[in-house]
């Protein structure tokens, strides 16, 4: 499959959903071609390097958390993380996190994708989703997505009260937040939570995303104390605290051959 060529969009609004949540809603004629109802998958902000010759670039990897059309035309919303001092969870105040603070309506940005979506698998018994910040935007496309009968869980890690959102679920799905002031640093605070959740009977979907040692610590416990194969769970590192991108992502790579 090739991959689709990228696209400048421009920056319609901005503002923030909660104090360490901002959202930068895209648009433009860079949407014409773009595949619909792309909630929940990723797309790669592009940022050339500065005073590079070669003209390299950067991608720094997002979700797409809402996929519309509007009266003025098709739009997506993007949600960056942003710590305290104002870098972004993703991107430790990198070229992403200092463009999503600073762009303006009718700046334009290049992205790359969309990439696949990954969700739960509606068919199955029950439902487990576990996630931090970082994955809240498709957590919460997860939500959506359920079935009106879904049962289970949902275990979500916010930085503050006030980061809480109002999520749409199904009735029988179980919200818990967990509070965690410094992600990354407390990497057991969602595992934590989750180990202590029953298990259903049933067949279970279980859907995780969140920082890298947290990641281990969930696959750890859903592999050796659950006995869950590859076709029940998903599971994915967004970011691992003081590493870029690049790096996270060979960390990964690397991760991903000797836990196979």
């Amino acid at each position: 499959m090739n991959r689709p060529a990228p696209r400048d969009l421009v920056v319609i609004r901005k503002g923030y959903v909660t104090p360490n949540m901002l959202r930068v809603t895209l648009g433009g004629d860079g949407m014409k071609g773009f595949p619909e109802d792309q909630a929940s998958a990723y797309v790669k902000l592009i940022f050339p390097i500065q005073g590079d010759a070669k003209d390299r670039v950067l991608r720094r990897t997002y979700t797409v958390r809402h996929d519309r059309m509007t009266d003025q035309g098709r739009e997506i919303d993007i949600d960056f993380v942003m710590h305290g001092d104002g870098s972004d969870a993703n991107d430790h105040g990198g070229p992403a996190s200092n463009w999503a603070v600073n762009c303006a309506p009718g700046d334009v940005i290049t992205i790359g994708g969309p990439g696949p979506k990954k969700l739960v698998d509606p068919t199955a018994d029950w439902f487990l989703i576990a996630g931090d910040m970082t994955a809240l935007p498709a957590v919460s496309v997860n939500l959506e997505t359920l079935p009106d009968h879904a049962r289970g869980y949902a275990v979500i890690e916010v930085q503050s009260e006030a980061d809480i959102q109002n999520l749409q679920k199904p009735d029988n799905i179980t919200l818990e937040w967990v509070i965690n002031p410094h992600p990354g640093e407390i990497n057991t605070a969602l595992s934590d939570v989750v180990k202590k959740l029953p298990w259903a009977d049933g067949r279970p979907s279980v859907w995780a995303a969140c920082e890298f040692t947290s990641m281990k610590e969930l696959r750890s416990y859903f592999r050796e104390e659950r006995g869950l194969g590859r076709d029940d769970f998903y599971i994915s590192s967004y970011w691992k605290l003081g590493m870029n991108e690049d790096n996270h992502k060979a960390l990964k790579s690397e991760d991903a051959k000797a836990a196979a």
